[in-house]
C-alpha cells in the first residue's frame, strides 16, 4: 500500500448510500507502513463542484468514469478495508492532491 494508492471499499460507513465508494490513500508513507491500523483517505465521488480541494481523475487512474478527489471529506479507514485495488495517481495527480490537501487543511508555506 502506498500514498496515492486507489482502492474500492464496499459499504465504507451507514451514512453512505452507495454499496462501494472508492478511496484515495492520502497519509504519509511511514505511518502507512507502521503496526497503526488506520490510514487517512480521502473519497472519490462522480460530482464535481470544482472547488480548490477537489481533484479530477478518470480511467488513467483507474475509476470507470470522470470522477474526483473530495480532501475535504477526509476519514481514516482500517487498512484491513483496503484490499481492492483499482489504480494509482499519477506523480502530477499527487502534486494536485498535496495542494488540495493544504488548501482543505488551511496549511500554507
Amino acid at each position: 500500500m502506498k500514498r496515492g494508492d486507489l482502492y474500492r471499499v464496499a459499504k465504507p460507513s451507514s451514512k453512505d448510500p452507495k454499496k462501494f465508494r472508492v478511496f484515495v490513500v492520502v497519509s504519509r508513507q511511514i505511518l502507512i507502513e507502521s503496526k497503526y491500523s488506520t490510514v487517512i483517505c480521502a473519497p472519490v465521488y462522480s460530482r464535481y463542484d470544482a472547488l480548490s480541494t477537489q481533484i479530477l481523475i478518470g480511467t488513467a487512474e483507474g475509476v470507470k468514469h470522470k470522477s474526483s478527489i473530495h480532501c475535504d471529506e477526509l476519514v481514516s479507514l482500517p487498512k484491513s478495508l483496503l484490499s481492492n485495488y483499482i489504480g494509482r495517481l499519477s506523480e502530477q495527480k499527487i502534486k494536485e492532491l498535496d495542494q488540495a490537501l493544504k488548501i482543505s487543511l488551511d496549511i500554507f508555506d
